[in-house]
């Protein structure tokens, strides 16, 4: 677990994460609203070569950021049923050439892939978060 006491951290932090990820991988993202998962997204983006500037994909559902290494930032916040994720075609990013961040990965259940990442960004205090990256499976190896 890693304390972060900005959002300059937080991005920090993800920068950190994306210089280990590869084509294929997913970036599950967890925590309540506003406690910095599209801040760490936008550290993942920059950590990919993106030049794009990240913006919360809550009502676009997928924004794609070409770079280095393409960046594909789906959140299913707005989301209420399996059907309706499934019919946003999500899993056509899985075998793309880039990396999938999901924000709100919790509404797939057992839909996620078997290897991941997942971060999980909590709470600290008003201005302090707390993060922790876990690798679920072999994430490098699809």
């Amino acid at each position: 677990m890693i304390e972060s006491e900005s959002d300059a951290e937080t991005e920090a932090i993800a920068v950190e994460l994306s210089s280990i990820l590869r084509s294929g991988d997913v970036v599950a993202l967890y925590g309540q609203l506003g406690a910095g998962k599209t801040t760490f997204v936008r550290g993942l983006a920059r950590g990919l070569g993106c030049r794009q500037t990240v913006k919360s994909p809550t009502f676009n559902l997928i924004n794609e950021y070409p770079g280095d290494m393409p960046l594909y930032h789906i959140d299913f916040y707005r989301l209420e049923s399996h059907s309706e994720i499934d019919d946003l075609g999500w899993t056509d990013y899985l075998d793309g050439d880039g990396v999938v961040a999901i924000e709100w990965a919790d509404k797939l259940g057992n839909s996620l892939p078997h290897n991941r990442f997942d971060v999980l960004i909590s709470f600290g205090g008003p201005e302090i978060r707390i993060v922790e990256v876990i690798a679920v499976g072999d994430p490098g190896n699809r």
